[in-house]
């Protein structure tokens, strides 16, 4: 199927596939070849302005923002069975151009994606509003408005799912959107773009402009008419997004920044050898470019040889190669400018810590975006080693003996996003979770994560939160109307 793709790689704009306004384009490539996939519409101001344009007629027109809510589940719930009925095709797309394994795309990704469209989309007729306390004969209320217009900025690792986590509650609030997928990994944002037209949403109240960060991503994040900026990426450009704002228009900024989420092990744990299997697939999955991955791992000093001697058992387990080929196991980096940044780290680390398992590019396979799992010890807490996000399939070792030890080590960081405790006492969970400077804490299990809790943390992985019905109220804006007696 892949050989014979013919991807859409326009910009959609007021519900057609357009062109730059430049006519420029940039090569989107399949990381696990090098080789070309399409020729990519490279949006910039004059794409990003239409955009807006567009998707604020819409909005100002009442075409979706004051449709009966009925209305506007029906045609979520169509764009849902959409993605189902695509699934085949985005998760091929997601695939060759992200480099992320098959199995994981059309098992995971693109049906985890339409069971968040239809969640949200269930969740449009039953949001309330509120009735104030007042004195006898006043009557208060408090409803919940869409904002206007919601400007999308989403990563590379998860091209659809991250989408759909901005799009389907900004839509289901009642918003316009325009969304601007990652260079790197655009194609099924585009046809998202498109399926959402083929469902019935209303033209301009989806509009997707690829292109990059500092050319279409700025002009959004800079743009007087966006009402608001949902973000997943790095820390450095989240702050970015903020100084846009500050520039521009005050428009909120919905940050969902980087991590470095440690992962402690107790030796109380009840099933170490469960504990290190779940380290190993967790931490290697999707090349460790996962920003809620635990890749700092915090192991009792007294099970910390067996434990780590378990995790790099499962990781060479792991079958290097093609994301197509359901045998593999682990897939390419994005680019190959993510994979030397990768080696980078990995080179440097060897300077200040043992390196136990991997540290190379994979011989003997295309596309150089490779890199096998690897693992270091004796790795000081305060090294770029643990402290930076490496974002690759890299896992640092670091010990302790005390409870206290363990909580001062996870919480120095810069990053909060998640993290994840094992033990099998119950007073012991409860007293480090608390403890735990994160948005989330998983315990004895890694990176637990459902539509219906939210995700994001705190720090400088910022303070975003996506899924759950709480994710509605960052695309909201509450008003108050009093009527007097």
């Amino acid at each position: 199927m892949a050989a014979g793709l013919a991807p859409a790689s326009g910009i959609v704009v007021d519900g057609r596939e357009e062109g730059a306004e430049s006519g420029a384009t940039f090569t989107t490539r399949n990381p696990a070849t090098g080789r070309p996939i399409a020729e990519v519409a490279r949006g910039d101001t004059p794409d990003v302005d239409r955009a807006v344009r567009s998707a604020r007629r819409a909005f100002d027109s009442g075409v979706w923002a004051a449709a009966p809510p009925a209305e506007r589940k029906a045609v979520l719930l169509r764009l849902a069975a959409l993605v189902l009925e695509h699934a085949d095709e985005l998760a091929v797309l997601d695939t060759v151009d992200g480099g992320k394994l098959i199995t994981d795309t059309s098992q995971f990704d693109v049906p985890g994606a339409a069971a968040i469209l239809q969640w949200y989309a269930e969740m449009i007729d039953k949001t309330y509003g509120e009735v104030a306390p007042t004195a006898p004969g006043d009557l208060a209320i408090v409803t919940r408005e869409p904002l206007g217009v919601v400007g999308a900025v989403v990563p590379w690792n998860y091209p659809l799912e991250m989408a759909i986590w901005k799009v389907a509650p900004a839509l289901a609030a009642g918003n316009s959107v325009v969304l601007k997928p990652a260079e790197q990994s655009p194609l099924s944002a585009i046809r998202l773009g498109l399926l959402a037209v083929r469902a019935g949403l209303p033209a301009g109240v989806l509009n997707v402009v690829p292109g990059y960060g500092h050319e279409a991503g700025r002009a959004l994040g800079e743009h007087p008419d966006v009402d608001c900026i949902a973000f997943t990426g790095s820390t450095a450009v989240g702050k970015l997004y903020l100084q846009y704002a500050g520039a521009s228009n005050l428009k909120q900024v919905w940050p969902e920044c980087g991590g470095k989420s440690a992962n402690i092990v107790f030796a109380d744990a009840a099933d170490l050898a469960a504990a290190a299997r779940l380290t190993a697939d967790r931490m290697f999955g999707c090349a460790g470019q996962v920003c809620s991955a635990n890749s700092r791992l915090l192991v009792e000093k007294s099970v910390a040889k067996d434990f780590v001697a378990a995790v790099s058992a499962r990781a060479m387990e792991l079958v290097v190669g093609d994301p197509l080929d359901p045998a593999s196991t682990l897939g390419p980096l994005v680019s190959p400018e993510q994979a030397e940044r990768v080696m980078g780290h990995i080179e440097r680390g060897q300077e200040s810590a043992a390196l136990v398992l991997g540290g190379h590019r994979v011989e003997g396979l295309p596309g150089g975006c490779f890199v096998e799992p690897t693992v270091f010890t004796d790795v000081d807490p305060a090294s770029a080693l643990a402290q930076e996000e490496i974002f690759g399939p890299v896992l640092a070792v670091t010990t302790f003996e005390r409870e206290e030890e363990a909580v001062r080590i996870a919480n120095d960081s810069s990053y909060g996003l998640a993290a994840s405790v094992w033990s099998d006492g119950l007073a012991r969970t409860l007293r480090v979770s608390r403890a735990l400077r994160v948005g989330t804490v998983s315990v004895n299990t890694i990176d637990a994560l459902d539509v219906v809790t939210p995700f994001g943390g705190v720090k400088q992985s910022g303070f975003g939160r996506d899924l759950s019905a709480h994710s509605l109220e960052k695309y909201t804006s509450l008003k108050t109307t009093w009527f007097a007696s």
